[in-house]
């Protein structure tokens, strides 16, 4: 929905709080080559300067956001706006689109159903980060050796 003004006036479900940085910034896991790929390309997509790129793995990082977990991050990757309202997932990077004025189309996100797909999709990459593009790193092949954690083996 648009206010006439050219603003959108689209309301995520932004139902966490967290210390306000006074600009976007994403959360991403730094120990996923996939992850680290994909969230520099959604930076590079949204409006020059506008979020800054940060990997929770990092030292220091969840402490300057009280309330987000390892956890939670490890989950899904995390966008603190501005006003300290945290998007999570799919919509995370949508919000990182929306930055950018022809990012608004990003919005269509909101149709009903389309979100669903959307969040069910992603899930699933996010679940498989560590298989994805044909990689299956054993425990210590990668970086930082925290693969192994993510690659469950099937029960049988």
């Amino acid at each position: 929905m648009w206010d006439g003004g050219g603003s959108a006036i689209v309301q995520g479900v932004a139902t966490q709080r967290t210390t306000a940085p006074g600009h976007h910034v994403l959360l991403y896991d730094g120990h996923c080559r996939f992850c680290t790929a994909q969230s520099g390309k959604l930076v590079a997509l949204a409006r020059d300067g506008a979020i800054v790129r940060m990997s929770f793995q990092d030292p220091g990082v969840l402490e300057q956001f009280p309330g987000l977990t390892y956890d939670q991050c490890m989950q899904e990757m995390q966008l603190i706006a501005p006003d300290g309202r945290v998007f999570s997932g799919f919509e995370a990077a949508v919000r990182a689109l929306a930055t950018r004025l022809v990012g608004r189309g990003a919005y269509i996100y909101y149709l009903p159903g389309l979100r669903q797909l959307c969040d069910a999709g992603y899930a699933w990459v996010a679940r498989n980060r560590y298989r994805l593009m044909g990689k299956e790193v054993a425990a210590g092949a990668c970086d930082g050796g925290t693969c192994h954690l993510h690659l469950k083996k099937p029960s049988a």
